[in-house]
């Protein structure tokens, strides 16, 4: 499915203005509207995000951007090119200041930046190579070098996700020069944990940004650090299919894995993605099933039909053991005219209704060749999984209609998936097995709509970040966890 760019602006509710991020080639036009509220844990507060208050502003420059200087090789002086100097500009202001409260040795700027047009056969070689027909961005050790495609890979990241997602990039890339400064990594560090710290050093430097700190950039911590995120997991691994076998030697994390490590970064500094290794990852990872994280691990998509979701409601009743378990209608609204998009819950008569079509829109495999998110079958049974999560909750009496409800959604949910992750039987048969790249699905739609992490109004909370920890939390929690830290 074409992916066309980011969706509309939320209403505002109990007076806090805020954005819905909604992937308008994807999602539906209604997407969740943000709700704001207060969860008992501050780390989950929908108000703030890595310490600082959410909310809606300008992202990207602040104001023009100056001229590329000859600084950058190869450069065709467009805009591309001036937006990358300006960021490594600012990446470089931020780790001079404060490289060495965390990281041993000495800060020293990277010796040689270039520009390259991945469409010309003609170009220069870059790092020793040829990078005709390579979109990308990547930073050369032994060469002590970092280089952009200006023509396709940084323009495709801007026009979906927005300037920052070239300080996002570069960030990233200069990551991995920190890396050799510090002296962190040896040649025997496996390329997961290299991409896991630099994706953690991308995140400290733009906490700074997002605290505004930068003199030059600017991002909002509710929409533009979504656009980030989203960013952040397109440029992941590809996923093996039968047709589309990938090699785990090339590994860069799941998106869990860099949305974790980015986190990481923003919430708790440089320190932290110094210590991140395989036992951290390991950590962060805690008992899911390797499955979900091997990139090896084959996988394809189902159609969801009746039959997949009468299945998916016979497993759930399984997890949560409900006394009255919902219903499930494929077509129709809710009694109280509540329209299915393309999911509802209705509490007054226990009942979701799905509208199918729509659900099976934005479960459409995107393409791993462009720079789609990680849609999937998993995308919509997600969504249906946290409608009967608002189930769990009414029968437990608790409230359906706030920032705590959505958030306690996005948890029970990821209970949900974490049981999904080991095969169940059921009376009719094998249930819905999670495989390598579904929790990428569910992640992508956290960002994308927010359907999983919100409450029986649809309404969700603003920052993409929030919603994606409360997910996690269930994921490596229980039941009445979820009820305890969203109450």
């Amino acid at each position: 499915m074409a992916q066309r760019g980011f969706g509309r602006t939320a209403r505002t509710l109990f007076g806090v203005a805020a954005l819905t991020l909604a992937l308008t080639g994807c999602a539906p036009d209604s997407a969740p509207t943000v709700i704001a509220g207060h969860a008992i844990s501050m780390l989950y507060d929908p108000g703030r995000v890595g310490g600082l208050p959410t909310a809606e502003g300008p992202s990207g420059p602040r104001g023009d951007v100056p001229p590329v200087t000859a600084r950058v090789r190869n450069s065709d002086g467009g805009d591309i090119d001036r937006l990358s100097l300006l960021a490594i500009d600012d990446i470089e202001d931020f780790w001079t200041q404060h490289y060495a409260e965390a990281l041993r040795g000495r800060f020293q700027p990277v010796s040689t930046l270039m520009s390259y047009d991945s469409t010309d056969a003609d170009g220069p070689s870059v790092c020793g190579g040829e990078v005709y027909h390579l979109p990308n961005a990547m930073y050369c050790r032994r060469m002590d070098t970092m280089a952009w495609d200006r023509a396709k890979f940084l323009p495709t990241a801007r026009k979906y996700f927005g300037d920052m997602a070239v300080n996002g990039t570069l960030a990233h890339e200069y990551g991995h020069a920190l890396q050799n400064m510090a002296g962190i990594v040896n040649p025997l560090t496996r390329t997961l944990v290299r991409e896991q710290q630099a994706d953690c050093f991308a995140g400290v430097y733009l906490q700074w940004v997002a605290a505004g700190s930068s003199p030059r950039v600017q991002l909002s911590t509710g929409d533009g650090l979504n656009h980030v995120l989203a960013g952040l997991i397109v440029i992941r691994d590809p996923v093996s299919t039968p047709d589309n076998p990938v090699s785990i030697s090339d590994e860069h994390g799941t998106a869990l894995d860099r949305v974790g490590a980015f986190q990481t970064g923003f919430d708790g500094g440089a320190a932290m993605c110094a210590e991140i290794d395989m036992d951290e990852i390991r950590k962060r990872r805690g008992d899911l099933p390797n499955s979900l994280f091997d990139s090896e691990n084959p996988q394809s998509d189902l159609t969801i039909d009746e039959s997949v979701l009468s299945t998916l409601m016979e497993q759930l009743g399984q997890v949560f053991g409900l006394s009255r378990p919902p219903e499930l209608a494929t077509s129709g609204k809710c009694p109280s005219g509540h329209q299915p998009d393309p999911v509802a819950y209705c509490p007054e008569s226990n009942l979701i209704v799905v509208d199918l079509a729509g659900l099976q829109e934005i479960s459409a495999p995107t393409d791993q060749s462009t720079l789609g998110m990680p849609q999937g079958d998993n995308t919509g049974l997600s969504a249906v999984t946290s409608r009967y999560a608002l189930a769990v909750q009414r029968e437990r009496e608790v409230g359906l209609e706030s920032a705590a409800a959505a958030l306690r959604t996005a948890c029970l949910t990821g209970v949900a998936q974490r049981r999904m992750a080991e095969p169940m039987t059921l009376s009719s048969g094998p249930g819905l097995t999670l495989a390598g790249g579904d929790l990428d699905e569910a992640v992508t739609g956290l960002l994308m709509n927010g359907i999983v992490a919100s409450d029986a109004d649809d309404n969700t909370v603003p920052a993409g970040f929030t919603r994606i920890l409360a997910f996690r939390s269930g994921l490596h929690g229980d039941i009445d966890g979820c009820f305890e830290r969203f109450g």
